[in-house]
Order: structure tokens, then sequence, then C-alpha cells
């Protein structure tokens, strides 16, 4: 009897969990190669929290120590979607070294954890979301993987679909294996 009122009190938590969102990086060769977002949006399409974005595309890299141009701007093919959906002109540097990081120099298992809070840390309101993991393989050749998840959501895997842009056969598995799932 107690081991059930505490499963209905877990249950009944205002708690929302957390969702994790991994896949296999395989390194691939070669400039414009390696570069991927991840995010989350609300159901208006307004990026909620970018949880990752390569360093090279968002702050680029300078070579003779001048302040780099973001690499998104002269590769437009770095993550076009995340580019346009969180509107990174308008990001200062500050805001974008929140949530950069270095490309992965080795291949291997990638995971990022969201907990339902928004960019500020703040906790986001109930409802459902929409979150992205968007990979360029080199060139125009993009692929994004989306899906949703409801706040509160019960511990379990989440549905995730594949759309290609010029799909590059010979990269065209720089992300895979990717899982969503929602943890308590």
């Amino acid at each position: 009897m107690l081991f059930a009122v505490a499963a209905l009190m877990a249950s009944c938590s205002s708690e929302p969990g957390s969702l994790e969102l991994s896949f296999q990086y395989n390194k691939q060769p070669g400039p414009g190669s390696n570069q991927y977002a991840v995010w989350i949006e609300n159901v208006d399409g307004q990026v909620v929290k970018t949880l990752y974005v390569t360093e090279f595309t968002a702050k680029g890299r300078s070579r003779d120590g001048s302040k780099p141009a973001r690499g998104y701007t002269y590769r437009t093919s770095c993550t076009p979607t995340w580019v346009q959906h969180v509107g990174a002109e308008s990001l200062t540097d500050q805001q974008i070294d929140a949530f950069t990081g270095a490309t992965p120099a080795q291949s291997g298992v990638q995971t990022f954890v969201w907990d339902f809070t928004d960019q500020s840390g703040q906790p986001v309101a109930k409802g459902t979301y929409r979150f992205y993991i968007e990979a360029t393989y080199n060139g125009p050749s993009v692929v994004t993987y989306t899906g949703t998840v409801t706040y509160g959501a019960p511990a379990g895997d989440l549905p995730v679909e594949t759309s290609y842009i010029e799909a590059s056969e010979d990269r065209k598995d720089m992300i895979a294996s990717v899982q969503a799932r929602m943890i308590h």
C-alpha cells in the first residue's frame, strides 16, 4: 500500500522531468563538415533554448588574430535552420558564448539534456515543445532530426523524424542513431 501511494505521488509530481537527446557522432574529413546545432522551440516556433552549436558555426575562426566573422556568415550552409530560427544575427557574442562548444575532435556518443528551462534558466510553461538536431555534412547537404516533447510526459522514448536537404551519400552518417527520451 505504501508503495502504491509513493508511485501515485511521483506520477502527480509537478516536476517536468528532462529531455535527453543523444546520437552517434562520426567525425567527417574535409571542410564544411561536422557542424551541428541542438535546440528547443515552443509550439509557436520561437526558440526557447539552444543546447549546443558548434563553435565554428556560431563564432567563426581567425587564423591571423583578427576578430573572426561568424562561420554561418561566410559558409551559409552551416546549420541554416538554426541560424534562421534563433535569429543568430541578433545575438550578442556573450549570448552565443553560453551555448557554443568546440566541434568534437573524436567520434563518439553525444548527449544533451534539456531540463525544461529557457535560455536564461527560468522554467518554461507547461505545454508541448519541439526539439531539433541539425547537422551540416558539406556544402548544402543538411540533415535535421525533429520531434515533440510534452512538459511532464512520462519517462520513455520519443519518436524522431528525419529530413534531408541534398543528402551527401559519402557523409550521411555524420550523425546516426538519434534517440530522444524523457527521463525522470
